[in-house]
């Protein structure tokens, strides 16, 4: 019914909807539909758009894999040049950009650069255009900028010249290229690129929920992939990698191994690189991580961090397998990272360049019938009461 302004005036039919029981953390909470990713955690099985994570990860390549979940299918062959010739396209940064990076201190975290450089990034997108297609460009200008401003900071904190995007190279290889000035050899270049798939997207996780809530405000690509960077770089979620590797030091060595996990289980520490909110199973990406990261130590004949992690997997699967807590994604991509020569505080930014496709897709997805995310809190504070002057206090 139209009010005297002419405006309509909503309908009061609707019920409100009964209170859900609490969930910490929402665990198990639907909060949106999405035909991106799937996850069947007891049979410990990873999907995108329906294709297994291994067969992906084994003749895929990330631009295919990010095509797939943009558009909801694989590409063709001119589909594919297409998509690869704007990543390359976009890859190198404003030279205001860059200017600003330099200015930063060496000391910031990777991470705290990609969020701010995500916003700035955004003052420098003029186009007013909203509309499906302008933001699927924009999604894939920011997924082709994140490894160039990684590696921007990288090599500027170390008083190196930045490396200008190689366009000969895919995405991938472009990145281990300008981090260290080189280009890498086919197999290195082809663990970056599995390892980016693996890390693509993972159904609701906190980043992507996170994307999702700022987007549905509908505020712009920009400031929901900042939000889903901010959530990333903690411990509990892309910056566990980071923690693996410390833990790894800190054990030394594989004899050391039973004695560390009998330690920290007694003092209910909890061992980086296990258990997960959704897998009740081996992870299907530790699976695979741990093959390269095998392969790579007998490639570089440093065995250490291995040989301590696979003893780790043995000793934590035996005291808490049954508790459905195995080894997680996070467990043995640190090592695959160190065997490549990737500095330890790059593990989760590297994260972010992969799950940065993943975040748009879910954007993109959620705004066809975006609703804003507006959840209930259960209040359990003082019942009503009076206001007591100061003087009476």
């Amino acid at each position: 019914m139209a009010s005297k302004t002419g405006v309509e005036e909503p309908q009061q039919t609707e019920k409100a909807a009964p209170a859900a029981a609490y969930s910490a953390g929402l665990e198990g909470v639907p909060v949106a539909k999405s035909k991106l990713c799937r996850i069947d955690g007891m049979q410990g099985k990873l999907y995108y758009m329906g294709y297994p994570i291994e067969d992906l990860a084994s003749a895929s390549s990330f631009e295919e894999t990010a095509f797939l979940l943009w558009h909801g299918r694989l590409p063709k062959q001119d589909e594919l040049d297409v998509l690869e010739s704007e990543l390359r396209r976009n890859r190198a940064l404003p030279q205001q950009a860059v200017d600003f990076i330099s200015m930063l201190p060496h000391t910031a975290q990777p991470m705290d650069v990609l969020r701010t450089m995500t916003s700035l990034l955004s003052s420098f997108d003029q186009n007013p255009e909203r509309s499906p297609e302008s933001n699927l460009h924009r999604a894939i200008a920011i997924t082709a900028r994140f490894p160039t401003i990684m590696a921007t900071f990288h090599r500027l904190r170390q008083n190196q010249k930045p490396v200008e995007p190689n366009p000969k190279l895919g995405h991938a290889a472009n990145f281990l290229y300008m981090l260290f000035g080189k280009e890498p050899d086919e197999a290195t270049a082809r663990v970056m690129d599995m390892a980016l798939i693996l890390h693509l997207d993972h159904e609701m996780n906190a980043s992507t929920f996170a994307a999702l809530v700022t987007a549905s405000t509908l505020s712009d690509l920009y400031s929901a992939v900042s939000s889903g960077v901010g959530a990333l770089k903690g411990p509990l979620h892309g910056g566990a990698n980071e923690e693996v590797l410390k833990m790894l030091l800190q054990i030394g060595d594989a004899t050391n191994v039973e004695t560390f996990v009998d330690d920290a289980l007694a003092k209910k520490i909890k061992i980086s690189g296990f258990g997960h909110r959704v897998y009740k199973n081996y992870d299907p990406r530790a699976r695979i991580l741990k093959e390269y990261a095998r392969r790579l130590s007998e490639k570089t004949k440093f065995s250490r961090f291995f040989d301590i992690t696979d003893r780790l997997e043995a000793a934590m699967v035996a005291r808490k397998g049954k508790q459905g807590i195995f080894p997680n994604v996070d467990l043995y991509s640190g090592i695959v990272y160190h065997q490549i020569g990737i500095a330890t505080d790059l593990f989760t930014p590297i994260f972010a360049i992969a799950r940065v496709a993943g975040w748009t897709a879910h954007v993109l997805e959620y705004w066809e019938k975006n609703r804003i995310f507006r959840p209930a809190s259960i209040y359990d504070g003082p019942e009503p009461r009076t206001y007591t002057p100061m003087s009476q206090r």
